[in-house]
């Protein structure tokens, strides 16, 4: 039985995201941000019985690791078995969903969290509108029953482990390595793009879209013959299932922009990086504006706010991709994107180190 889209869970999210995280944060302002998600691991694995935790907590190795989708539950898209590693929502306690959402508020930023559990709802909503006319015999499920929440290794304030939360639209994958965290690959995407609650409307992509339109607006005609690409893209290149593979750069170089263009990028990127908590945030985009100058900014698409756009941007630190699915002059409610990191994804480096 499909449940309704719930203003409970905003509720609790906003408790979480904003007493809870906030209240360690401050309570134990020295305290590292690695140590912090341990706590919150041990916590919520905890909660659980032997088999629930057999299916939450993972060994971490490279199969396992890619184990992640932005397909809904029950796709038969799905090229695997398994479709996610963890335990669902829907198969926890009130008290074990408690415990979940504060890891991975433990895990993100508040805005992060809040960005995350929006897209959530979303899918929400989506699961209420498709219910009804969804024939019997589909197996595919939307809705927050099915998003998952898993521990890769075990929890450690110094060896590598992983944090996974996912289900359709959304696929968060943060390594823990030490006091290092990646958040690199991580799927966000929404449908609907935007939604009413208790009045309110909610973007959860919104300030995407919006930063990366100024920004293709604040470019004169001849960079915008640089930026816009000479084709159409209907979906992400090096979305899920593409680890490992790459892409040439195009569109126009950071070099090419104005110091006013280049700190429009910046804000644009930081949609994705701050995701992360403060300190890991802070970290990589450092290490991303010291590689501006050597970083892409592609388009395709209409150039004016409300209609349709993909975009990419690429450069030595990091590559964002944000797609509307099909012609994206047809469809802005349906958005994908995929946040990566060259050389980087699932903490390559750091596990080298």
């Amino acid at each position: 039985m499909s449940r309704r889209p719930s203003r409970v869970l905003l509720a609790i999210v906003m408790a979480l995201a904003t007493i809870g995280v906030a209240r360690m944060q401050r309570a134990a302002p020295s305290a590292d941000a690695t140590a912090r998600a341990v706590t919150a691991a041990d916590a919520f694995l905890a909660t659980l019985d032997p088999g629930q935790r057999t299916k939450a907590n993972v060994d971490l190795n490279e199969k396992t690791r890619t184990v992640w989708s932005n397909l809904p539950s029950g796709s038969t898209l799905q090229t695997g078995a398994t479709e996610r590693n963890g335990l669902k929502l829907g198969d926890m306690t009130p008290a074990q969903e408690k415990a979940a959402l504060a890891l991975v508020a433990a895990t993100l930023s508040r805005d992060g969290f809040q960005k995350a559990m929006e897209i959530v709802e979303a899918d929400q909503v989506l699961e209420t509108r498709s219910a009804q006319s969804r024939a019997a015999t589909s197996r595919t499920r939307f809705g927050r029953a099915e998003f998952y929440v898993a521990v890769l290794g075990k929890p450690s304030t110094t060896a590598p482990w992983m944090i996974q939360f996912g289900g359709h639209h959304l696929a968060v994958n943060v390594t823990l390595a030490g006091r290092r965290q990646v958040l690199a690959p991580t799927h966000t995407g929404t449908q609907p793009a935007s939604y009413s609650v208790d009045g309110r409307t909610v973007r959860p992509l919104g300030d995407e879209n919006d930063k990366a339109f100024a920004l293709i607006n604040a470019l004169d005609a001849d960079q915008q013959k640089q930026a816009v690409l000479g084709f159409e893209v209907r979906n992400l290149v090096l979305g899920p299932g593409a680890d490992g593979k790459t892409i040439a750069p195009e569109g126009i170089r950071g070099a090419a922009l104005t110091p006013a263009q280049r700190a429009m990028l910046a804000d644009l990127v930081r949609e994705w990086v701050d995701m992360l908590g403060d300190e890991a945030a802070a970290a990589k985009m450092k290490e991303i504006q010291a590689g501006l100058a050597d970083t892409y900014f592609a388009w395709a698409g209409a150039t004016t706010n409300g209609k349709g756009a993909y975009f990419r941007i690429q450069g030595p630190a990091v590559l964002i991709e944000y797609a509307p699915q099909g012609r994206a002059d047809a469809n802005t409610d349906h958005i994908h994107t995929i946040y990566r990191e060259p050389a980087n994804d699932y903490a390559a480096q750091p596990a080298r180190q």
